[in-house]
């Protein structure tokens, strides 16, 4: 059985032609915590219309989607399986890798497997990346770090998923998504996740790999007030700080979760990315 699920989209002209081929290259997306690679409330389902000029691939990490259960959802494990779907596993993405996008805890993932093995990821784009060791020197982030660590390890005994995701959505001033066992199990996996806080981002690796870089972040104004405060501000000053240690380009879109609350926007911002 294959390490992890991977949903393709084509839809192409002809969309049984190779990838691969100059331009044509596919793209890998990898989502953070919560979602599924095809979901529409948190993961990339309103990239789909991207597929009209590439195979997209969209990867359930372990514990997700239509992947197989993990023990626990681990970062590491992640970017090794990122590393056999960029490499073409069952020939979905052929020769010379692919663009890689990456969300959130996918993002840490991301960048871990592309410091791997640059020669397969001909682009990365971070989506609010929550690589939060490589900011830990700006002081917003270094707060969030203190007061995580700091905090009594693992979720008390006794919360269901379906409180949890209560608490982070609805707990927090925002809507909580129907609770339906696809996303109940993807709340439990993300409960039991490794923490990213522990992630070493390798940057001088991905420098010496000299991968083209995009980052995406909102701009969170009209984001409730406890979201803002205590997850975008340090989202934010993560973004700064990779686009700098990485020589990217920075994309600020309105809202915070730009790809699913302004698809065109980002979706744009892609084609451009990849057309280069």
């Amino acid at each position: 059985m294959a390490a992890v699920h991977v949903t393709v989209w084509d839809d192409r002209v002809g969309g049984d032609r190779p990838s691969g081929a100059p331009g044509d290259a596919p793209a890998v997306f990898v989502h953070t915590i919560f979602t599924w690679g095809s979901d529409p409330a948190y993961g990339f389902a309103g990239q789909r219309p991207l597929a009209v000029g590439r195979r997209l691939l969209l990867m359930d990490r372990r514990g997700y989607g239509d992947s197989p259960d993990t023990a626990r959802s681990d970062f590491e494990v992640d970017a090794g399986d990122i590393v056999e779907v960029l490499g073409g596993r069952d020939g979905a993405t052929g020769p010379g890798g692919a663009h890689l996008v990456a969300h959130g805890n996918g993002a840490v993932s991301a960048l871990i497997a592309a410091a791997r093995r640059p020669d397969l990821v001909r682009s990365l784009a971070l989506i609010q990346p929550s690589a939060f060791t490589a900011a830990a020197h700006h002081p917003v982030v270094a707060e969030l770090l203190d007061r995580v660590r700091d905090a009594a390890p693992g979720i008390p005994e006794g919360v269901t998923p379906e409180q949890y995701l209560r608490a982070s959505t609805e707990g927090l001033g925002m809507a909580m998504p129907e609770p339906t066992p696809r996303r109940l199990r993807a709340v439990a996996t993300s409960m039991g996740e490794r923490p990213v806080w522990e992630a070493e981002i390798p940057l001088a690796a991905l420098r010496g790999g000299a991968l083209p870089v995009l980052v995406i972040c909102g701009t969170w104004e009209h984001a409730p007030a406890a979201y803002r405060e205590h997850v975008g501000l340090p989202l934010m000053a993560v973004a700064d700080a990779l686009t700098d240690s990485l020589g990217g380009r920075l994309l600020r879109v309105p809202g915070y979760y730009p790809h699913t609350q302004e698809p065109a926007a980002v979706n744009a911002a892609l084609r451009e990315f990849w057309g280069r």
